[in-house]
């Protein structure tokens, strides 16, 4: 069985890739290394002695390249995207270019090359500010950024695709991430690996707006399983992929202060464009087809401080 994982040495990317291999897979790591090439190279170079590892340096708005990676390939785990809502708002011609196109190649290629299927990574930033909690699947998409439009337009196109080309697709809706690995230098870094970075140096925390927006995090190895599950489950779904339960920004600053032993003070700033206020899932859909988060916040923080320790 061989694997196509697209942003295969970003973040989520590279544990699914990790993991694959960990089962017997063969994987074909596809990623353009932009913008964090070092941090990029570091998370896969350790897999280029695997035998049943190959990395291919190219870009997913490169339609003729995936038609011809995808000739051999069973699944593709397509995670490769511009993720930064503040920089889809300062470049949202190149947002749709990457995201959407980009989406609309896999799955063309996928389609033409016989694959079994495409599990597509989305985002809760479709559901917008919408005031009803918790998130629900089917709730009207509300997106407020060219981010959010853009995984909009990737759940619809994988539809489309299952529907009327009859290429099995499953969307994740994938709540905030975090996990080891997570770089706090990236320019699109969230919330988590900063606030880590920061306590361990004793260093101010920032807070954009007064802290009281929630967040439903979940650990990546969680994101994982779920993209593991979606391989033989939930064909033409979409699905929440969280915790299902909400933390605020302030509660998150104050369990990393105290996990880490900081002196670390918070400080406020002025809050981002684009960003919502509250956001929980409804994980119930998900829970259906056999998915259960593993990691409480607090395990899972505890494993990423871990790392970011031994760094």
């Amino acid at each position: 069985m061989k694997c196509l994982v697209t942003g295969g040495a970003g973040f989520i990317g590279s544990h699914i890739v990790r993991h694959l291999l960990d089962r017997g897979f063969e994987v074909l790591c596809l990623d353009n290394f932009d913008p964090d090439l070092e941090i990029k190279k570091a998370n896969v170079d350790h897999f280029l002695e695997n035998e049943d590892f190959e990395l291919v340096r190219g870009d997913i708005r490169d339609a003729e390249l995936l038609k011809r990676l995808v000739m051999d390939i069973d699944y593709i785990f397509h995670e490769a995207a511009l993720v930064s809502v503040v920089e889809s708002m300062k470049d949202p011609v190149k947002t749709i270019e990457v995201n959407t196109i980009g989406t609309l190649n896999v799955l063309g290629a996928g389609m033409k090359g016989d694959v079994k299927k495409v599990i597509i990574a989305s985002s809760a930033a479709v559901y917008g500010d919408l005031p009803a909690l918790p998130k629900i699947e089917d709730m009207i998409p509300a997106p407020r950024s060219p981010y959010a439009i853009s995984k909009l337009d990737c759940e619809y196109a994988a539809r489309i695709f299952y529907e009327e080309y009859g290429l099995k697709t499953t969307s994740l809706r994938y709540f905030n991430v975090y996990g080891p690995g997570q770089d706090p230098a990236s320019p699109y870094a969230a919330a988590i690996p900063i606030f880590i970075r920061k306590a361990l140096r004793n260093e101010a925390i920032p807070i954009y707006g007064d802290g009281s927006q929630t967040r439903d995090f979940i650990f990546v190895r969680d994101v994982v399983l779920a993209n593991e599950l979606a391989m033989s489950k939930g064909e033409g779904g979409i699905f929440n992929v969280a915790n299902g339960s909400a933390v605020s920004i302030n509660e998150l600053a104050k369990l990393i202060i105290e996990l880490t032993g900081s002196k670390s003070e918070i400080i406020y700033k002025e809050p981002r464009t684009g960003d919502i206020k509250h956001s929980v899932a409804d994980i119930g859909e998900i829970k259906k087809i056999g998915f259960s988060p593993e990691f409480s916040l607090e395990k899972g923080l505890e494993e990423t401080i871990e790392w970011f320790r031994q760094q």
